[in-house]
């Protein structure tokens, strides 16, 4: 079973496809593996075990016939709770949609279904995806498989958990200020923010909203870059839905050579210095990718340290409307206390239009410097977060920590999260590799080269 439950999902599609295995028995594995480490995780919160099963059945009398379905045929995946999912309850972790069940797919799941995949369930989350630990009025708290006592992250904490844990090969999540990057590094798997207008996301709630829809992407999560690696091109492209997609190529990670690209390297962003074993895991990565042939320069973008209050400040511009807005369309009336207190530092930071247009003018003269920055450079890496996985309930005190993929929103660059080390507690801690716009190719590749050397996702002792 740990042969089937702890393989890539791109080993898997191709073991099913050459008949070495079934889809059902790959299936089987994986909901087997569910029942044993989810009553302690609560990660999986609308399981699809029989739907799944009847999948698996088609998918190999498919096989069968000669039809193959996609690249992803016969292999199973997870969605986060915040996109929706025809005929299965779909929260966004708000009581007003605890019984909300979604008409039609989100764009991204569709593609995971026409490719092959087959869905095994929803995970957890925080409300409205507003937060770095998913716990939720609905469902409650998701845990890390690595310590119980400490959160997966959010927003797609529950999506790490369960990879992380071989409960899922794959998963959905979205990003708007590290959603899939610190879950990621929390739970010591592997994935992707992609480039703003790469990945639609129709088909989610809450839905992108105004003026902070650029800091929102969707992507893939797995405990392999190569999986990340097969799924983005699945999910990435225009649905004549999303008006903020742009029909931009991928490039091939496998094209990418390593030793002609130029890195900046820094451990402390100017807002939160990072643990020593964060900084030196980061300092261990770039030797590593010296010795590879890489360029690698310590040096720090100019004005990085706004990245803290311009997140925040693009949250907070509208006074709670963007979160008020989404309660009411939910049907919502008693809120999550993280929510409620998100929601006070909005209405007490309202201010006028004018502010709002100096706090764009702000963010236009940020992103302009970080473009310049970036023309010296191929890849940044930096850490992903300030620590590792910090105790359930802590995260709203250490907000400030997140400062590190924060930046990476607000500029809509391509950031790519994978294990290298491991904290004196047993804990996972991640790097952040960081490519220009559109070239998640060049992330990905980097990415994929730390994995190899250093180690990447290791399985967790539950």
């Amino acid at each position: 079973m740990d042969k089937i439950i702890y393989s890539s999902a791109k080993s898997l599609a191709q073991a099913i496809r050459s008949k070495e295995i079934s889809s059902e028995e790959v299936v089987e594995a994986y909901l087997q593996r569910i029942e044993e480490v989810n009553p302690e995780l609560n990660a999986i919160v609308q399981l699809q075990a029989n739907e799944a099963r009847e999948q698996a059945r088609k998918a190999d009398a498919a096989l069968a016939r000669g039809d193959i379905k996609g690249p992803l045929h016969g292999v199973p995946f997870t969605v986060k709770d915040n996109a929706e999912i025809k005929g299965i309850i779909c929260t966004s972790g708000t009581k007003g949609r605890s019984s909300f069940v979604p008409a039609q797919d989100a764009t991204i799941v569709t593609r995971m279904k026409d490719a092959g995949g087959i869905l095994l369930g929803k995970t957890n989350l925080p409300e409205l995806a507003l937060g770095f630990e998913s716990d939720n009025l609905v469902y409650g708290r998701t845990s890390n498989p690595y310590d119980i006592s400490r959160t997966s992250g959010g927003s797609s904490g529950g999506e790490a958990a369960i990879i992380a844990a071989g409960g899922s090969p794959l998963g959905l999540g979205n990003d708007a200020g590290g959603s899939i990057r610190l879950p990621s590094h929390f739970c010591g798997i592997a994935g992707i923010k992609p480039t703003a207008g790469r990945v639609p996301l129709t088909g989610h709630f809450q839905p992108p909203f105004g003026h902070i829809t650029p800091l929102w992407q969707a992507g893939p999560m797995a405990r392999f870059v190569e999986d990340l690696i097969l799924t983005l091109p699945i999910i990435a492209g225009v649905d004549w839905r999303d008006p903020a997609i742009v029909p931009m190529p991928l490039g091939d990670p496998d094209k990418v050579e390593i030793d002609k690209l130029r890195a900046a390297v820094y451990t402390d962003n100017g807002i939160i210095p990072p643990t020593p074993e964060t900084a030196k895991v980061v300092r261990k990565t770039t030797q590593v990718l010296s010795d590879a042939g890489m360029t690698l320069t310590e040096d720090i973008p100019e004005g990085i340290e706004q990245s803290f209050w311009l997140e925040n400040a693009m949250f907070e511009a509208d006074a709670g409307y963007c979160i008020e807005k989404p309660l009411e369309i939910a049907g919502t009336t008693e809120i999550h206390p993280f929510t409620k207190g998100i929601l006070e530092e909005c209405h007490s930071k309202a201010g006028s239009s004018a502010d709002f247009s100096e706090l764009l003018f702000q963010l236009d003269m940020f992103r302009s410097k970080m473009l310049s920055f970036m023309e010296n450079y191929d890849v940044i890496i930096c850490p992903v977060c300030a620590s590792p996985a910090m105790p359930h309930g802590t995260t709203f005190e250490n907000f400030s920590a997140f400062s590190y993929t924060m930046t990476y929103n607000l500029t809509g660059w391509p950031g790519a999260v994978v294990r290298a080390g491991t904290s004196s507690e047993g804990l996972p801690i991640g790097v952040q590799v960081v490519a220009r716009p559109w070239r998640e190719d060049v992330a990905l590749a980097v990415a994929q080269y730390i994995e190899k050397v250093m180690g990447g996702w290791q399985p967790p002792q539950l």
